[in-house]
């Protein structure tokens, strides 16, 4: 909204200072400080009204040091997250910005949908939350919304090589980068000639293929919002984890989206140029500086937990962003934690049910699933274990930029 409003201003008033909201930078700068202002200052009024409506946990008895001692401590901690982001992302973000608006409609559709799980499980005393055919059913109506508006909407599209013509780099600079052409096409991590076309998929169909490429590019977006989301749920098992990690994801996508939405930048790095993606840096900074604050209350010892308001909500905006920035094949190295904790839970139940058919007796590969509680089981303090995740997170943060120029 301030973005506007100073446009106005400085348009048809020249109020000196009002032109800075022109700038990126300067927006992407003042969404973090907000979001982290707000995490930090209202978060702490957030929690005590929590506590006051006895919105505690409910823990299980797996076992685990120190389990017992959280019981009681305020959830559905994601709010925290959620009014953090969207607050500077109303203030700061061009909010006529279709990845924005994607964005937007992703943020309240996932918390509305971990809202509802930890409703059930606190107020109506029920563990086991929404059923799980429930939040599939969300996560994959998220993913038609998602994958319908990437594809069809025309306002999103990539420019090829833009670097082939010095003319069309300054003419794109003039004009904002607005121009591009609809495109299926996304990036393949550590190839040389790194762009995959979806719609090539279903070459063999005849020649008017390209038209139907919508049947590839809609499920493959509804997979990767269903498991990235799921991930990042599986994730948040222990203090600190869960927003620590997708803190660490969400900056290298920052660094995705500011790189590929300037024509500059994208044309040094020889990658995909896509137009208004760049506004995207705004959101992300608001995200990750809600993330950074939710931190100084979840940290060993948590004085509140995100719940599935917040895990959901976490790992279905980062799908889109990746989507939005087509980097979401490298998912599998930046979401390296998300991507082991999804794994430990697969493969315990999978080799459980095989051994129990086979031997009459089921086996586990791991003390405990997910991978954390096995580290757990093995007597590793859960900080020291949410410290190695993130410097791993950082590690493959730090890979997938590299994926820039290392092809």
């Amino acid at each position: 909204m301030l973005y506007h409003l100073f446009e106005y201003l400085s348009k048809h008033y020249q109020i000196p200072g009002s032109g800075l909201f022109q700038f990126l930078s300067f927006r992407a700068a003042m969404a973090i400080i907000c979001s982290l202002l707000i995490s930090t200052i209202f978060g702490k009024h957030i929690i005590n009204f929590l506590r006051r409506q006895q919105v505690g946990e409910t823990v299980r008895d797996l076992g685990l040091h120190g389990q017992t001692e959280k019981a009681g401590t305020p959830t559905m901690g994601g709010i925290i997250i959620i009014l953090s982001t969207l607050v500077p992302v109303l203030l700061f973000a061009k909010l006529n910005n279709i990845y924005i608006i994607v964005l937007l409609i992703t943020t309240v559709w996932m918390g509305a949908i971990g809202f509802v799980d930890d409703y059930i499980k606190i107020f109506k005393k029920d563990k086991e939350g929404l059923k799980g055919r429930f939040k599939i059913l969300g996560q994959v109506g998220l993913g038609i919304i998602v994958g319908a508006t990437f594809y069809f909407h025309p306002e999103v599209t990539i420019k090829q090589d833009p670097k082939a013509d010095n003319t069309a780099i300054v003419s794109a600079v003039a004009t904002r980068g607005n121009e591009g052409e609809k495109s299926t096409k996304t990036t393949i991590p550590f190839v040389k000639n790194n762009e995959l076309d979806y719609s090539k998929i279903i070459a063999w169909t005849g020649e008017n293929y390209r038209d139907y490429a919508w049947l590839v590019f809609i499920p493959i977006v509804i997979f990767i919002v269903t498991a990235v989301s799921n991930g990042a749920n599986l994730t948040d098992g222990i203090d600190g984890l869960a927003a620590g990690s997708s803190a660490i994801i969400v900056i290298a996508l920052g660094i995705f989206a500011w790189v590929s939405g300037n024509i500059i930048f994208s044309d040094y790095l020889n990658i995909m140029y896509i137009p208004r993606v760049g506004e995207l840096s705004v959101y992300i900074a608001a995200f990750a500086g809600a993330l950074v604050g939710f931190l100084w209350y979840n940290t060993y010892p948590a004085q509140v937990f995100m719940g599935d308001t917040g895990s959901l909500t976490i790992g279905g905006i980062i799908a889109v962003i990746a989507v939005a920035v087509r980097k979401e094949l490298l998912i599998p190295v930046l979401c390296g934690i998300f991507l082991a904790e999804n794994l430990s839970v697969v493969l315990q139940v999978s080799y459980f049910k095989y051994t129990r058919k086979k031997y009459g007796e089921g086996r586990r590969i791991f003390l405990m699933s997910p991978l954390h509680h096995h580290y757990q089981k093995k007597g590793y303090h859960e900080s020291k274990i949410v410290t190695r995740f993130w410097i791993i997170g950082i590690m493959l943060a730090v890979i997938s930029i590299v994926t820039l120029k290392l092809r």
